[in-house]
């Protein structure tokens, strides 16, 4: 008897099931607010030189940063240079001044801002871009989009951590420090007075970040039958969209990036009290040979799932005959991931596939510029468009397959991104159509990639394998921010990177095996006895055989 004949006998989906789902939905909500936080925390809004004031015999006032301000080509006020003099203006005094300097018909020098800037305040009260002392626009722009970079740089060292220890360790244990370590890091990021510190803790709020990537998916999926994973699984990705559009509504209420760091931190002291509720996994626990634990939470889950079970059936002794089966000997490794031939070919691919998905999905999510709507409609619309696209997750994964739905979803990404291309920079509804579009088909992406990666690993593996494939793709996650730059050297050149990685995952998404209706493997051995599919006729044939 296996794991999966106790959990039809407790019940593979009831009432313990969605309590687990709804208590390990703050994780979820918190992830988005985090991930996504740069739109509004690090948002560069218009500036220009801070300039000396008029004198009192300037008679226009308005006009004043005209003379000390040139201008792009685009007729617009430079951002980032001023003249090294000021410059006459018709009916004012300013000519004789430009004189005095010897400045005649000879084209006028500009300079840095060496006074600092001035910032338009109407839509943020304060972002990092604007603090004081630090002032990351013009030359320091590229520490500006640093700080997205060091954060999905400590997401991905933080996946690596938690995927390995959370399989020595255990997953509830592990999310407790996740907790913790969020709270206390988020809040000296709210509190930093430079932004090294800023750097520093931002990019380990992110290491701990990354155990809620790694552990809540898998955690909940181990006390789930097969039947019902997938829309358990679909159902706990909406929490991300809810978060992504609560993003939106706290961005638009809380101006100021300190008290907006605090707010989307302060959830996780009510996220430490719920882990009194959150269960560990049985099946972790038997592959430790920790049978006393596993057997208490069976008896819990069949109680709460109203299921008589027999003493015999479930007694500590049948217990022990399974945990005697998946007990693992050695503590697993990132090794294991690629010793044998299988495992190997599923870790390479899913490598791939991990970096195109975040790759492209942080671009889309992070580029809210050249848009139709302002900043919080875009954020909104971008949360809002999710939800249909999970639906259509459900539906594909039931009926096409995992691997279809991942490099379908893909395929859409990549479409929309290479389409917008060729639409003019005029036609903005159409950039905007496109740019949504392609965010919800990157989102379908990422919901199939959690749920399929999931399937494919060994219990014994399984969190190993989630944290090597979210550490590539944090990889991704964090170049996505850096690639924006590309566009100093062609405008369309982030765009075409973005859809380019989403088409080679897509690709690749397709060498993976099918794991619809399949039970989950225990270990590397049932993953192994599984010969790669060489046809979908060949793999569909054991599908069907399961679903009679």
């Amino acid at each position: 008897m296996g794991f999966e004949e106790l959990l039809e006998q407790v019940g593979g989906f009831g009432p313990f099931q969605l309590r687990n789902v709804a208590l390990l939905a703050l994780p979820r909500v918190l992830l988005p607010l985090h991930f996504l936080l740069p739109i509004f925390l690090a948002a560069v809004p218009a500036h220009r030189c801070a300039l000396p004031g008029a004198p009192a015999n300037f008679s226009h006032q308005d006009a004043w940063p005209e003379a000390y301000i040139p201008r792009e080509p685009d007729g617009m006020l430079s951002s980032c240079l001023r003249f090294a003099y000021p410059q006459a203006l018709p009916n004012t005094t300013l000519g004789e001044e430009r004189q005095s300097h010897g400045e005649l018909e000879d084209e006028p020098a500009t300079v840095p801002c060496s006074q600092g800037w001035e910032y338009d305040h109407s839509e943020f009260s304060s972002t990092i871009a604007t603090e004081s002392q630090w002032d990351l626009v013009c030359e320091q722009k590229g520490l500006n989009r640093a700080a997205s970079t060091f954060f999905f740089a400590g997401v991905l060292v933080g996946a690596v951590a938690f995927g390995y220890l959370s399989d020595r360790f255990g997953r509830r244990r592990l999310l407790l420090v996740a907790y913790v370590s969020t709270l206390v890091l988020g809040l000296a990021s709210a509190a930093s007075v430079s932004y090294v510190m800023f750097a520093i803790t931002r990019t380990l709020t992110g290491s701990a970040l990354a155990g809620f990537t790694i552990i809540v998916m898998p955690l909940e999926l181990e006390w789930l039958d097969v039947e019902h994973r997938t829309v358990a699984g679909v159902l706990s990705s909406t929490f991300w969209t809810g978060g992504v559009m609560l993003l939106a509504l706290v961005g638009y209420l809380i101006r100021d990036w300190r008290w907006l760091l605090l707010a989307v931190t302060l959830p996780c002291a009510p996220g430490i009290l719920s882990l009194w509720w959150v269960p560990e996994s049985a099946r972790w626990l038997l592959t430790q040979g920790r049978v006393k634990e596993a057997h208490r939470y069976l008896l819990h889950c069949a109680r709460l799932n109203g299921r008589p079970v027999c003493e015999d059936s479930l007694s500590q002794e049948a217990v022990s005959k399974v945990a005697a089966e998946e007990r693992v000997v050695r503590r697993p490794s990132y090794l294991d991931l690629f010793r044998t031939p299988r495992l190997r070919h599923i870790s390479l691919c899913c490598v791939v596939v991990w970096f195109g998905v975040n790759f492209s999905y942080y671009g889309l999510s992070l580029d809210v510029s050249g848009l139709e709507l302002n900043v919080y409609q875009t954020q909104l619309l971008f949360g809002a468009v999710e939800l249909p696209f999970k639906l259509l997750v459900y539906l594909s994964v039931r009926h096409a397959g995992r691997r279809l739905t991942q490099a379908g979803t893909l395929l859409g990404t990549a479409l929309a991104l290479g389409t917008r291309l060729l639409v003019s920079s005029d036609m903005k509804s159409w950039s905007t159509v496109l740019a949504v579009m392609g965010k919800g088909f990157s989102e379908a992406a990422f919901t199939t990639a959690y749920l399929f990666t999931s399937e494919l690993y060994p219990t014994v593996l399984r969190q190993t394998g989630m944290g090597l494939t979210a550490l590539v793709g944090r990889l991704g996650g964090s170049l996505a921010p850096l690639a924006a730059l590309l566009d100093g050297m062609w405008l369309s050149l982030p765009k075409l990177a973005y859809g380019g990685i989403a088409l080679l995952a897509a690709g690749t998404a397709l060498l993976l095996p099918e794991t619809r209706q399949a039970q989950l493997p225990e270990t590397i051995q049932d993953v192994e006895r599984k010969s790669a599919p060489t046809s979908l006729q060949e793999e569909e044939m054991p599908m069907k055989q399961v679903q009679n």
